[in-house]
């Protein structure tokens, strides 16, 4: 694309050496200038840091003022780390991935694929999601699809894309259904959570005991295309290195009731952040929609 439209993207040739480099930094170099640029960027995050103080209060209502704002420092640091931590996911070479992730767990992963069926990594929405997949890819030796947003943005998006292609066996769109159905179909396996807002197939269930609009049709996405369902969750820890874990099936998951389901999903992945909230995106709008009758929560 930049070769069609080279008055707009001039600027993606130097973006992708940047980014290239940023991508080969060593690991605590590359966390220091997270924590650096999180401190520069502060005037410039109002309206994130607003989401996500609101979200903290919401789903911490036991944390004083002090300590919440303790963790709202912290989760705005870890998300600006999670746009150096893409760029890694996208442009590392694996040898500059090497010896920064461990895996428990992967020979669930192994025997499914072995099945000969496809495989949805079922996790949620942190600060480093990408990165994890990109791990996990390098560990396992097994190609990974991930579920992504276009970026409204063409040249933007072409550079996105092509990065992403280069580092994942292929991308998919948020609402590409027929897409993941195929892949899954072909024996894929696609890094998918469903854990942000949804205005459809969606009901509220609680998260951190605050309705949230949850989507629905996740089981039935796995039905349709013969797909064993493994929960994925990951973190960074305090040395820097990530650790993945891959889980065996839920028991009982999926039922016949999809709201049930979603509501043990929201339990599930409620549990995992509780173990390092600071990690999860706090920054989106998770309960812009809310219930009928009741007052939004964001300004």
């Amino acid at each position: 694309m930049a070769e069609r439209l080279p008055g707009r993207c001039w600027f993606i040739a130097p973006l992708d050496l940047l980014a290239a480099a940023l991508a080969r930094l060593p690991q605590g170099l590359l966390l220091g200038l997270g924590r650096c640029l999180a401190w520069l960027l502060r005037p410039l995050l109002g309206k994130r840091r607003r989401y996500a103080r609101t979200n903290l209060a919401l789903c911490f209502p036991e944390l004083d003022p002090r300590r919440r704002h303790r963790l709202l420092r912290a989760n705005l640091r870890a998300t600006v780390t999670g746009a150096l931590e893409l760029l890694r996911a996208w442009y590392a070479p694996a040898s500059s991935l090497a010896g920064l992730a461990q895996v428990q767990g992967v020979e669930h992963l192994r025997a499914a694929v072995a099945g000969g069926r496809g495989v949805l990594l079922f996790g949620g929405h942190f600060t480093h999601s990408e990165l994890a997949a990109r791990l996990l890819q390098e560990l396992a030796g097994q190609p990974v699809h991930v579920v992504v947003r276009r970026n409204n943005h063409r040249c933007l998006e072409a550079m996105f894309d092509r990065a992403r292609r280069r580092s994942f066996a292929g991308t998919i769109a948020k609402k590409d259904v027929r897409g993941l159905l195929r892949t899954l179909a072909q024996g894929g396996v696609v890094a998918y959570s469903a854990d942000q807002n949804f205005t459809y197939q969606s009901a509220f269930v609680p998260f951190f005991g605050v309705p949230a609009a949850t989507l629905t049709a996740t089981p039935d996405l796995a039905r349709r295309g013969k797909a064993v369902v493994l929960p994925f969750w990951f973190h960074r820890d305090r040395q820097g290195l990530y650790q993945l874990r891959i889980e065996a099936p839920w028991q009982g998951w999926p039922s016949e009731d999809p709201v049930a389901d979603a509501a043990r999903y929201m339990r599930e992945l409620e549990h995992v952040v509780r173990q390092h909230p600071e990690q999860y995106l706090w920054v989106h709008r998770r309960f812009k929609t809310r219930p009928p009758g009741q007052p939004p929560l964001y300004s």
